[in-house]
């Protein structure tokens, strides 16, 4: 009796011993014999003595279930993580245990899958969509309120908070992404936004692309988005870009998208891939050079487009394009528009010499375009060039060679410059129009103050003055440019 005692006193010692370094060597005589399972039984209350009474050390609900998450104790659920492509690389699948009533409290989806019509009885769940960083974040804000996202995870982590219904971690998420937003992401998290439908980060991201284009394209990130993510940014009119380098960045675009889909990196495949967008490239709002230098010798356009686009660019009557033609400029807002005449009568005619007239704004504005009178003779083209001047400086700020048509009605008829022009208070500008074709329409009656008020803005006054020397006629009183377009 005495030598079993012993070696059951020995037990605990061997199983002390494994907690802190390796066993010592059995006794001389003869091995310990292995225990049984019946043998282990009494050492159990032993193995788990360090937990007994945690409660007590826990002074708040969140505490103790935060000391639950990612533990053992008490739980009734494990879920096996890792086990898709590079799960060796990463050491193996993870099994992460989980309590059933925590996870349920927190989230619908994963009440519908313990407790629903076709609840899941299983002790393990696999979940080969899912990254372990993310679903432990996920557990780690579910059991305690605390979110623990990074750069490298927080994507993962917006994913795994949608897959599992729990907006309260999505909406970190986003507030994270957001405030790392910058010019050089602003296409990567665009594409993210846009994936797991965030409409409130794709705005944002779009935003940052608007005020920075030309950093944004820039971007590695650029070369990596979808077709449908870039075409929707073509689409945008508050781009700040010139069309010319906007063209390159499709072109770059369109040889990595070669690359991706293992096609020959050619002229045909390049527009073969770029389909629609091709059309949202604004040529017409080029210059002539701008346009030869870079799309007529790209490849990428059919030869019967770069010749109309080139006699868009130099002939009177314009052809028709398939292009739009809109400017695009980063203003927010409604547009907005001034007439400084009271009445319209004919006629005013042209002999090469320049309409002007000066004017100042109280506030600081850009102008996008004029608005201009047509052929007293019925439907008629006009090729006209507009300009704005600061007249203390004699320094043009912007100008558009180009044309319109009109309806043989008293109508103004838009004509926009190529970008915003930005105006500023209290100095003094000259707008200036030089039209070629017949008689048109003028104004007269004209105010030397006008006043354009809006309920989201205070007023914007404009104050009108004859430019001196030759203008064709046109004064405050009489003549043309009537309007003035722009964002406040």
């Amino acid at each position: 009796m005495a030598s079993l005692g012993s070696a059951a006193a020995g037990e605990p010692a061997a199983g002390a011993e494994a907690e802190l370094g390796p066993p010592a060597p059995p006794p001389p005589p003869a091995p310990a014999p292995s225990p049984s399972p019946s043998a282990l039984g009494p050492l159990l209350p032993l193995q788990r003595e360090p937990l007994y009474n945690w409660q007590a050390t826990k002074a708040s609900l969140k505490e103790r279930f935060a000391f639950l998450f990612n533990s053992e104790l008490l739980s009734d659920v494990r879920f096996v993580l890792g086990k898709g492509r590079g799960a060796a690389a990463a050491g193996g699948p993870q099994r992460i245990p989980a309590h059933r009533f925590v996870l349920a409290a927190g989230s619908a989806v994963f009440d519908a899958m313990f407790n629903g019509g076709m609840a899941t009885t299983s002790a393990e769940i696999e979940l080969p969509d899912v990254e372990p960083a993310a679903f432990l974040a996920l557990l780690r804000f579910l059991y305690s309120d605390e979110v623990q996202i990074g750069p490298e995870t927080v994507m993962t982590t917006l994913y795994t908070a949608k897959k599992y219904a729990v907006p309260a971690l999505e909406a970190h998420c986003v507030d994270f992404l957001t405030k790392h937003l910058r010019a050089d992401n602003a296409f990567m998290l665009l594409t993210q936004a846009r994936l797991f439908d965030e409409p409130q980060l794709a705005s944002l991201c779009l935003d940052t692309i608007d005020k920075s284009t030309v950093d944004a394209i820039s971007a590695e990130g650029f070369t990596d988005i979808d077709i449908d993510t870039l075409c929707a940014v073509l689409e945008r009119d508050t781009l700040s870009i010139r069309e010319s380098r906007l063209f390159g960045a499709i072109v770059r675009w369109a040889e990595a998208e070669c690359q991706r889909q293992q096609l020959p990196v050619t002229f045909g495949n390049k527009q073969k891939v770029l389909g629609k967008a091709l059309s949202l490239i604004r040529f017409p709002l080029m210059t002539i050079e701008e346009f030869a230098a870079g799309p007529a010798q790209s490849g990428i356009l059919s030869d019967r487009e770069v010749v109309n686009l080139f006699l868009h660019f130099t002939v009177n009557p314009k052809p028709r394009v398939e292009y739009i033609d809109r400017p695009r400029c980063c203003l927010r807002g409604k547009e907005c528009c001034i007439n400084r005449f009271q009445q319209v009568e004919s006629r005013w005619g042209y002999s090469g010499t320049s309409d002007r007239i000066r004017f100042t704004v109280n506030r600081r504005i850009s102008v996008v375009g004029f608005g201009l009178y047509g052929s007293i003779h019925g439907p008629t083209d006009y090729q006209v060039n507009i300009q704005i001047i600061e007249y203390e400086k004699k320094q043009t700020l912007g100008q558009n060679d180009t044309g319109f048509s009109c309806d043989g009605t008293a109508n103004t008829f838009r004509v926009m410059f190529k970008e915003p022009i930005e105006i500023l208070p209290n100095v003094c500008y000259t707008a200036c129009a030089t039209l070629k074709g017949p008689d048109s329409h003028y104004g007269t009656k004209g105010l030397k103050k006008v006043v354009h008020e809006t309920p989201a803005a205070s007023k914007t006054v404009f104050q009108f003055f004859s430019s001196p020397g030759n203008n064709n006629g046109t004064s405050i009183e009489d003549g043309q440019i009537p309007e003035i377009i722009f964002y406040t």
